[in-house]
């Protein structure tokens, strides 16, 4: 019969080899290239035999979808999409089928542009995808069917980053900021769509670029105000998701290291990558809470969602990005702490049964919502109708205020 120690010398070994590979990961993540690697996830395409300039492939109709490039300020080319609305599409489907199909070198000739531009009742979606993947992966052209049906007149753009899928370049913080600001200009400037008929919608890592977007506009003079922002399974920073994210909702990135803070925080000193989403948040509300800007009464309409099944980026993230808008909309003297806010919503949400509940937090120049559905993962909730429901609130917050 072997002894205790011929059983466990073997299991100490594979143990320790374990706890070594992990370290040698950890020291790794010190190399920015590695780090962007592991943030943005940028070269698992998840699309690598389909062609994103072929929409169809994802059950598009002929030219519901037009591919088209933009070029950022700094010399980088995004690929892009334009969805249509079915209904829209529905009324011009003979004009729209004789167009040529595939990328499209001129975007502002194409049927498509004109009927989102000329159209002073069209609504429009800017749509920031999450990390990994390129803008046909996974349930994102789901998403965009769900989105596009909320009414009858929704439009959609959408964007690789740089670094993702076919567009040029290589992703970054302040790259993505520039990519989302390239987006919103070309909607502003290029398609004329004015900013009360916008939403900014955005999931996982999308949201740290929609939130960064909504700020920048937020500062501008007079504010840019949009007719809402939705944020599914945000994060708060990256130094909390480090903390908590699962590569693949199973892997732990940095949760072991957790245990020893000096460590934690000294490797967070490495890493470039910050996204202070919960900063950029509360200071954009704060801005807007005492920004004079006009008869409009409602500036600011945000909804903080996520799926308490979510394995990738844990809903805690969502608790503590709302408990920082709220602590924006107060005086520093009423400030509160997360467990207070956390009783206050414990006898405030609004229970939803198997469908979770929603807490909404009216400040003084608009409304902050946080809804936390029991179901929908990480990638699979962008196509539920709770996501849907949420932009078309959106479109309507003025209407809301105004009753």
């Amino acid at each position: 019969m072997p002894s205790i120690s011929a059983v466990l010398k073997p299991l100490l070994g594979t143990l320790a080899g374990i706890v070594g590979i992990y370290a040698a990961f950890v020291c790794l993540l010190t190399i920015p290239t590695l780090q962007d690697h592991v943030i943005f996830l940028h070269k698992v395409t998840l699309t690598w035999f389909q062609d994103v300039n072929v929409p169809e492939q994802w059950g598009f109709l002929r030219n519901q979808v037009t591919p088209f490039h933009l070029k950022t300020p700094d010399g980088q080319t995004l690929h892009a999409w334009h969805v249509l609305p079915l209904e829209t599409y529905r009324k011009n489907q003979k004009e729209l089928r004789e167009e040529p199909t595939g990328l499209c070198e001129d975007i502002e000739d194409r049927l498509s542009f004109k009927l989102l531009k000329e159209d002073p009742t069209a609504q429009l979606v800017i749509y920031f995808h999450g990390a990994a993947g390129t803008l046909g992966s996974g349930w994102r052209p789901q998403s965009y069917r769900a989105l596009s049906a909320t009414s009858t007149n929704v439009h959609i753009l959408a964007i690789d980053y740089r670094g993702f899928g076919t567009s040029t370049g290589w992703p970054s913080e302040a790259g993505l900021l520039t990519d989302g600001l390239t987006l919103v200009k070309f909607a502003l400037d290029e398609a004329g769509i004015p900013p009360e008929r916008i939403v900014v919608f955005a999931q996982s890592i999308g949201t740290a670029v929609a939130i960064a977007v909504t700020h920048h506009y937020a500062l501008q003079s007079p504010p840019v105000l949009f007719a809402g922002t939705v944020l599914v399974a945000p994060f708060a920073d990256v130094a909390q998701l480090a903390r908590t994210y699962k590569v693949a909702g199973t892997v732990p990135l940095l949760s072991p290291v957790a245990f020893f803070p000096k460590l934690l925080a000294l490797l967070n000193r490495f890493i470039r990558t910050k996204f202070p989403s919960k900063e950029k948040l509360a200071d954009m509300i704060r801005h807007l809470d005492s920004a004079k800007t006009g008869e409009r009464r409602r500036k600011y309409d945000i909804t903080l969602i996520h799926a308490e099944d979510d394995y990738d980026i844990p809903w805690i993230h969502s608790d503590v990005l709302f408990w920082h808008a709220v602590n924006a909309t107060l005086e520093p003297s009423a400030s509160l702490t997360f467990d207070d806010l956390e009783k206050i919503k414990a006898k405030q949400k609004t229970p939803l049964g198997a469908g979770g509940w929603e807490m909404e937090w009216e400040g003084k120049g608009g409304v902050v919502r946080e809804q936390i559905v029991k179901h929908g993962l990480h990638d699979r909730i962008m196509s539920y109708p709770v996501v849907s429901l949420a932009v078309s609130q959106a479109f309507h917050s003025q209407d809301e205020a105004r009753d």
